[in-house]
């Protein structure tokens, strides 16, 4: 008890064995509290074929409609002028030209510049048809969005073409 005291546990009145006493009756009460619980769970039920094929269902059409919008937004078109492979490989060859010549620092950025030209043109070389990715979302568009509670105004303001939505039978009420 007075080794509590020096530890700075307070005095012998503040810190009674009554108190220490009751920490293994908390303990218990804890563990028997969490096995009534236990007890008193529903028994887990397996899954109905019917629920297992809805599930199936609603993860492949949430899967048609995110690679849908994944497609539309990168073939979103960006602002400025538009770039061809023609015009890209163009600045290519111009950077080939100025790159020898030029000081460390305008090495730095035509390299940089090289590379994101690099990306650019691999991404107009493999652009995405979306034709068949939005005959897909057609679909599978309307059920999606009433099981999931998605709008009209939430599919055109995420990028979906009013005439899409006409088409996937999406209306404005």
């Amino acid at each position: 008890m007075h080794d509590r005291v020096r530890a700075g546990f307070g005095s012998a009145t503040h810190c009674s064995p009554y108190i220490v006493n009751k920490l293994p009756v908390f303990i218990w009460t804890f563990t028997l509290i969490v096995l009534v619980f236990q007890l008193m769970a529903a028994p887990k039920t397996p899954m109905s074929s019917a629920h297992k094929e809805a599930l199936a269902v609603g993860r492949a059409e949430s899967r048609t409609v995110r690679t849908y919008l994944d497609a539309l937004q990168r073939n979103r078109p960006k602002r400025g002028r538009k770039r061809t492979p023609d015009s890209i490989r163009r600045r290519l060859n111009a950077i080939d030209v100025e790159f020898p010549n030029a000081d460390p620092i305008t090495r730095l950025k035509l390299t940089q510049e090289r590379i994101d030209l690099g990306h650019e043109l691999d991404e107009l070389s493999f652009a995405q048809d979306i034709g068949p990715l939005e005959k897909e979302f057609l679909r599978v568009a309307k059920s999606y969005g009433e099981r999931n509670g998605i709008t009209y105004s939430a599919w055109r303001e995420i990028g979906v073409e009013p005439a899409v939505l006409k088409k996937a039978g999406i209306t404005r009420s």
